[in-house]
């Protein structure tokens, strides 16, 4: 077991948990559908859940959090807003909070296996986070 692998792979799922929360946030808004406001509630609520996990066990290992790339979240947030301004359907926001989710469990995966010496606890937090993004992505399929 690695400290620093550790303590990376927390900090990445950390930034990984803001990132979907502030995506959440940014779309609840304009959905339409209650059904769709429940999933991506329930979701933020499951996100929100296991940060503070994250933080609690970045603040044992004496770390500081860390905060998604400004770069990632302007383009995130460019994103969700041009192709929301050009079709504001919950269509349209099932398919952005999906391809979201995918890149987040792409990047889990990958930090997983970049951060290999890490321990058990912070592997077991990146796979839960993996599932909690994969539910939703299931969970979106009806929407899109």
């Amino acid at each position: 077991m690695s400290e620093n692998d550790t303590i990376h792979l927390l900090k990445e799922c950390d930034a990984g948990t803001k990132m979907a929360v502030s995506t959440i946030n940014g779309v609840l808004d304009k959905v339409n559908d209650g059904g769709l406001k429940q999933l991506l509630t329930e979701s933020r609520s499951h996100h929100e859940n296991l940060g503070g996990e994250i933080h609690e066990l970045l603040n044992s290992h004496e770390s500081a959090e860390k905060d998604p790339l400004t770069v990632a979240k302007g383009m995130s947030w460019i994103k969700i807003n041009v192709k929301i301004g050009m079709d504001e359907s919950d269509e349209t926001i099932a398919d952005l909070v999906t391809d979201g989710c995918n890149m987040g469990i792409k990047s889990l995966h990958k930090y997983l296996n970049q951060y290999a010496d890490a321990d058990e606890t912070s592997k077991d937090v990146c796979r839960r986070l993996s599932s909690i993004e994969k539910e939703l992505c299931e969970g979106l399929q009806g929407y899109l």
